[in-house]
């Protein structure tokens, strides 16, 4: 397949702090988020003058991984500028006709990627004619140049008696259990990446745990959240925790905030030595995978892989259905 851009795919967020209500509304449009919870969340984003710090890690990413491509780079976001529409209307008037998208989650399930296709499809009717087609790279839950700086991050902190936690975003229950095979689920995946994340560090024992949930109280969601976990862990007599983020790519607000502010400071009030290990962001090992991604849809490059769980390029009709609605 040839393609003339490479196009990175993220959610957005504010540049300031006149966008934080504006963006918290587009996130959370249709989804019967309590307005208090919207407050509480806009708090976080004050609390860093307003500015997320995912946009200034897509700018470095972009930044990093165009001299590994042959391709002009650009970016387009979910629910902030720059919009994707907008994007895709720059790209058209570029000349950009196909191009290769990676969004900036490694799983699978609705908000992961699905949403994605969406959010393309949509943004494609919205530019109209010469609007550019493109293609989504795959998951890449068990690359190793997602899997390795985990792995490295452990090492550095974990010493024996330590319990190694791993946490993503917490989805509601019906999202992950419509998502297909229990072997395609998001839930899977994650058990998957944080197995091979503890062998490669060698540690023995690890929990999986969630964190960053965001919708009404009435929908079941994924648990235990990590601030629960943490004190049943002190209450059993751990003393130390390891904390690796693996459900992101960068240490953006949901990272920084939820796990470096409240879990942390949950930590200290139970007595807990606290560390967090860091996300890919940059490292060299995650930027050479995603031109490697690229190549395999390019060049027919072999895929890297470290798991056994299926990955497929593009998804199947009906594959992880957007979450029903139900009122109360």
């Amino acid at each position: 397949m040839s393609y003339d851009a490479f196009l990175l795919l993220s959610f957005g967020g504010p540049e300031g702090p006149d966008d934080v209500m504006p963006f918290l509304e587009n996130v959370t449009r249709g989804r019967g988020v309590p307005r208090e919870r919207l407050l509480a969340v806009a708090e976080h984003y004050r609390h860093f003058g307003g500015v997320s710090p995912i946009n200034e890690q897509n700018r470095a990413l972009l930044a990093a991984v165009e001299p590994a491509l042959d391709l002009p780079v650009y970016w387009g976001n979910r629910n902030w500028h720059p919009f994707l529409a907008d994007t895709l209307r720059r790209m058209r008037d570029d000349g950009v006709r196909r191009a290769i998208g990676l969004a900036t989650s490694a799983y699978s399930s609705y908000s992961a990627c699905r949403q994605y296709w969406e959010d393309i499809d949509r943004a494609r009717a919205e530019v109209g004619e010469g609007a550019p087609e493109v293609d989504k790279i795959r998951h890449f839950h068990d690359h190793p140049g997602f899997v390795e700086p985990f792995v490295d991050g452990v090492k550095a902190v974990w010493t024996p008696g330590a319990r190694l936690v791993f946490t993503a975003h917490s989805i509601p229950t019906s999202m992950d259990e419509s998502s297909g095979p229990e072997g395609h689920r998001y839930t899977a995946q994650l058990r998957e990446t944080a197995g091979l994340v503890a062998a490669g560090a060698g540690v023995a024992e690890w929990d999986l745990v969630w964190q960053s949930r965001s919708g009404p109280p009435h929908v079941p969601w994924l648990e235990p959240d990590i601030n629960d976990h943490l004190e049943a862990l002190a209450a059993g007599g751990v003393s130390a925790v390891v904390a690796a983020p693996i459900g992101f790519v960068s240490d953006h607000l949901e990272v920084i905030w939820d796990l470096d502010n409240e879990a942390a400071e949950t930590a200290e009030k139970l007595g807990l030595r606290w560390d967090r290990v860091p996300t890919p962001g940059t490292d060299p090992r995650f930027v050479r995978m995603i031109a490697e991604l690229v190549a395999e849809r390019t060049d027919g490059a072999p895929r890297r892989r470290c798991g056994t769980l299926p990955v497929w390029d593009a998804c199947q009709p009906g594959c992880c259905p957007a979450p029903v609605r139900k009122r109360t």
